[in-house]
C-alpha cells in the first residue's frame, strides 16, 4: 500500500480521506490497517507522532459502515480528556453521513450532554474512570461492542487505570476485535495483551525507546540560579511555538506566571485546571494565540499540535520513557523539531542516567553570558507593545 486509495474502503470514506488530504499512509498505517480491516486483533507499537490514531480510525469507520447498528459497536479507551477530544475531532473529519456522532465520555465536564449522546451513539470515546461510573449507574450498555481500541495503553496503565479497564472489558463480548496501540511495550502492557487479545498481528516500527531522528536534542548544564535565565534565552531565540514541561502542578503555575511577567503570551495545563481552562489553553496554543504552553506530563501524550517548533524540559521527567513522549511533541510527521533539556546540580546525574537508559547522547550547550541583561530589555520592549491574554476566570500576578 502506497496510498490510501488502494485500500478496500467504502467510497464515502475514501472521499472523506481525500477531503482531509490524507493521501500517503505512514509506515504504522501501512502495516496496521490491512490486518485490522481483515478483522484481526492488532498490537501496534511505534514512536509517538507516527500516525497511530488514523491507523485505528480507518478500520473502525469502515467496520461501522459495513455493519450498521443501533447499539454501541465500538469502544475506544484513552488515558486523558485532551486525547479523547482530539481523537473525536479526527473521527468527525472522517465520519460519513450514515454514521451518528460519537459519545465523548470523560471527567471534568458536565455529564448531562454525555448521557444524552449515549442514547444514539455507535462509538464511545472514553476515559476509563468516567465510563466505569456510567456503567455502575447503568447509563450505557456494552454487550454489543464488536471492536475495542486501547489507545496509549501504556499511559493508561501508568495512570493506574488497570482495575477500571479490567471491569470495563469484563462487560464486553469475548468475540470482539481488539486493537491495542502503545508507544512502549512494557511488562504490564504485555500482560494486558495476553489477557485480552487473540493471536494479535504484531506491528512494531522503529525503537520506541528513542526519539525520532527528526528531533534535534540538546542539553544545557547550568549553575544553580541560572535555569530561568537559560529558559528565557531559549525562548528569545525561538520564533515558533514552544512547549515547556515541568514536573509539578505548582511549578507549572509559577513558571507560567513568570513568563507572562516577562512579556510572553503563555498558557498552562496541569491536573488541577478546570476542563474549560485546559481547553482554552490547548486551543489557544493550537491556534497560535499562545506562543508558549507550560505543562506537566498530562500533555506528554495525546497533544496534537502541528507546529510545535521547540520542546523544553525545564524539569526532568521521572522516567526515561516519559522523555521520549515529551520530545515526541515536536518533529511530528517527518517535520524537523528541537528538544532542549535544562539541568542544574544533581539533575546532571539524572540526565546522564536517562541518556544511558535510552542509549543516546545529547549535544551539550552553555548559557550565553552576553545575554545576561536581555530579559530586562525584552520585558521593557514587549510589555509596551503586547496585550497579555488570560484564560477565563484567571488573573496573572
Amino acid at each position: 500500500m502506497t496510498t490510501f486509495a488502494e485500500l478496500p474502503l467504502a467510497s464515502a470514506l475514501q472521499q472523506k480521506l481525500a477531503a482531509a488530504q490524507f493521501t500517503i499512509p505512514t509506515p504504522i498505517q501501512v502495516q496496521a490497517i490491512p490486518p485490522a480491516l481483515e478483522g484481526n486483533d492488532v498490537l501496534a507499537t511505534a514512536q509517538t507522532g507516527t500516525g497511530k490514531t488514523l491507523a485505528f480510525l480507518i478500520p473502525m469507520i469502515e467496520r461501522l459502515s459495513r455493519e450498521p447498528s443501533r447499539q454501541v459497536n465500538v469502544l475506544v479507551l484513552l488515558p486523558t480528556r485532551e486525547l479523547a477530544m482530539q481523537v473525536n475531532e479526527e473521527y468527525e473529519k472522517l465520519r460519513t453521513k450514515a454514521l451518528p456522532k460519537a459519545a465523548l465520555v470523560m471527567g471534568g465536564v458536565s455529564e448531562i450532554g454525555q448521557i444524552r449522546s449515549l442514547r444514539t451513539a455507535q462509538v464511545i470515546f472514553a476515559t476509563p474512570g468516567r465510563l466505569e461510573d456510567f456503567l455502575d449507574r447503568k447509563l450505557t450498555d456494552l454487550r454489543h461492542v464488536k471492536m475495542l481500541v486501547l489507545d496509549e495503553a501504556d499511559r493508561m496503565l501508568d495512570m493506574g487505570f488497570l482495575p477500571s479497564i479490567r471491569r470495563i472489558v469484563s462487560m464486553l463480548p469475548r468475540s470482539r476485535q481488539t486493537l491495542c496501540f502503545s508507544a512502549t511495550l512494557e511488562q504490564s502492557v504485555a500482560s494486558l495483551v495476553h489477557e485480552y487479545m487473540r493471536q494479535p498481528v504484531r506491528v512494531a516500527l522503529g525503537s520506541v525507546l528513542k526519539p525520532a531522528e527528526s528531533v534535534q536534542l540538546k542539553a544545557y548544564e547550568v549553575r544553580p540560579g541560572e535555569k530561568l535565565d537559560m529558559l528565557r534565552q531559549l525562548l528569545y531565540a525561538e520564533k515558533g511555538q514552544t512547549l515547556i514541561f515541568t514536573r509539578t502542578k505548582r511549578g507549572t503555575q509559577r513558571l507560567a506566571n513568570e513568563l507572562v511577567r516577562d512579556g510572553f503570551n503563555a498558557a498552562m495545563i496541569h491536573g488541577d485546571r478546570t476542563q474549560s481552562q485546559r481547553n482554552g489553553a490547548l486551543s489557544g496554543f493550537q491556534e497560535g494565540r499562545f506562543q508558549v504552553l507550560v505543562a506537566t506530563d498530562i500533555a506528554a501524550r495525546g497533544l496534537h499540535v502541528d507546529d510545535v517548533a521547540h520542546v523544553i524540559n525545564y524539569d526532568l521527567p521521572k522516567m526515561a520513557e516519559d522523555f521520549i513522549h515529551r520530545v515526541g511533541r515536536t518533529g511530528r510527521a517527518g517535520s524537523q523539531g528541537r528538544a532542549s533539556t535544562i539541568v542544574t546540580g544533581a539533575e546532571v546525574l539524572d540526565l546522564r542516567n536517562i541518556e544511558r537508559t535510552l542509549k543516546l547522547r545529547m549535544e551539550r550547550q552553555q548559557l550565553d553570558p552576553s545575554a545576561a541583561d536581555r530579559p530586562k530589555r525584552f520585558v521593557q520592549n514587549t510589555l509596551a507593545s503586547r496585550t497579555l491574554t488570560a484564560l477565563p476566570g484567571e488573573v496573572f500576578v
